[in-house]
Order: C-alpha cells, then structure tokens, then sequence
C-alpha cells in the first residue's frame, strides 16, 4: 500500500476487497498506527457509517466456506474472529439443517463412486472429517450414496 495512505484509507482498501472482522482490522492496522485507541476510534467511526459490520463478515464467512466444509470447520472459522455467540449460533443453525446435502454434494464432486476397498473408504472418511464433518453426517453420507447406487442399479 502507499505510504502515504490513513489508517481510515488503509481500512477502507481492506473493506473493498471484502469483509472482514474488527479483529482482523486491529491486527492489520496496528503497524501503521500510533496508539492502539487510534485504531479503536477509526474502527469505531466504520462501523457506526455501516462499512464494517460483524454480522457481514460472519455472513460471508459462511457463504464461502460452506460448500466445503463442515459445521466443526465454519465454527473454528467463526471463533477465530471471535464473534458474538449469538450470531455464531444462528448462522451456524442454518447450517446444521443442510449439513448432510453438502457433505454429500462435496463427497459427489471429489468421488462420485463408492469405495472397492476398505482402505479406499477410510480415504474417504478421512477426507470428509478433515473438512469438518461429523462422524454421523459421514455415515449418513455413505449411506446416501449406497441408495442412489441402489436406485440406479434397479433403474438401470
């Protein structure tokens, strides 16, 4: 960035290229700062004008990290930046009730198949847990795909 640039310039340029937390805004000003209550007074002043906005930033993290992950990995995302519990609770409700469709669709874009092996499976599981899936949305996932393998083997 330039030299030149305020620390209210330097939060709007991070502000536009997306959302981000109060947390992450302290962190990446505090350098340019002179005083921590500087960067508390800019921060302040940008939120009350609308430009930062927590319930945004979890919003949007939600948005992109939940076609990838799981509820356990959005969480852990979402309490880094330390967000109110409250916001974190409701985005994360909403989650809860397509956990298995997503867990299934990433499960169908990686494999599309279901495992030969036993070791080909644990692969599998492994993958879906390291993506922040539970152990039941695991299960429910393989046994989705074994009644879509059923149904187009009947159809077929």
């Amino acid at each position: 960035m330039r030299p030149g640039l305020s620390l209210k310039g330097r939060a709007l340029k991070y502000l536009s290229m997306r959302e981000h937390s109060r947390i992450e805004l302290t962190r990446k000003l505090a350098p340019h700062a002179e005083s921590p209550e500087q960067v508390a007074q800019v921060l302040d002043e940008l939120e009350q004008r609308g430009f930062l906005s927590e319930q945004r930033f979890a919003e949007s993290v939600v948005h992109r990290k939940a076609s990838r992950y799981g509820l356990a990995r959005v969480k852990v995302e979402l309490a880094q930046h330390r967000l109110p519990e409250q916001l974190t609770r409701d985005l994360t409700a909403q989650l809860q009730a397509t956990e298995v469709d997503r867990a299934l669709a990433l499960w169908q874009r990686r494999y599309g198949q279901l495992p030969d092996t036993p070791e080909e499976k644990a692969r599998q599981i492994r993958h879906l847990a390291g993506r922040g899936f539970s152990g039941d949305t695991i299960r429910q996932v393989f046994r989705r795909a074994q009644e879509l393998a059923d149904d187009e083997a009947s159809g077929a």
